[in-house]
């Protein structure tokens, strides 16, 4: 007899799991790289020193002795509660140690520059 209702109270326990709507596990954000915001690009500017760039934009995620020139910013998160990607990639390229010029997948202030002149 104690037996069975037992098993009776554990099958009532697991069928009340499945009406409960939102009942999901936990997942956690997953960031990886440096953080890019429109705003960090918005403030670099040709002829800024590396020393300058690494304040405004942090260390590089990628540093190549090959390309010592070059500084990549690779920036990926995905939120815990949906499966959007956020997907951000900034490319630094220096001359004599001053920056020349930016490849984004965000705008940067001199791009917008050039965008908004007169023609």
């Amino acid at each position: 007899m104690c037996l069975r209702a037992l098993c009776a109270i554990a099958a009532l326990a697991l069928v009340s799991c499945s009406f409960v709507p939102n009942l999901a596990p936990y997942r956690i954000e997953i960031q990886q790289g440096n953080y890019v915001s429109q705003e960090m690009v918005s403030k670099l500017k040709p002829g800024m020193s590396k020393d300058q760039v690494r304040f405004v934009m942090g260390t590089p995620l990628i540093m190549d002795n090959f390309h010592a020139d070059r500084w990549d910013y690779v920036f990926r998160r995905q939120r815990d509660v949906s499966s959007d990607l956020e997907h951000r990639k900034v490319t630094l390229f220096f001359e004599d140690g001053k920056l020349k010029r930016i490849e984004a997948d965000v705008a940067s202030a001199a791009a917008a520059a050039q965008a908004n002149a007169p023609k």
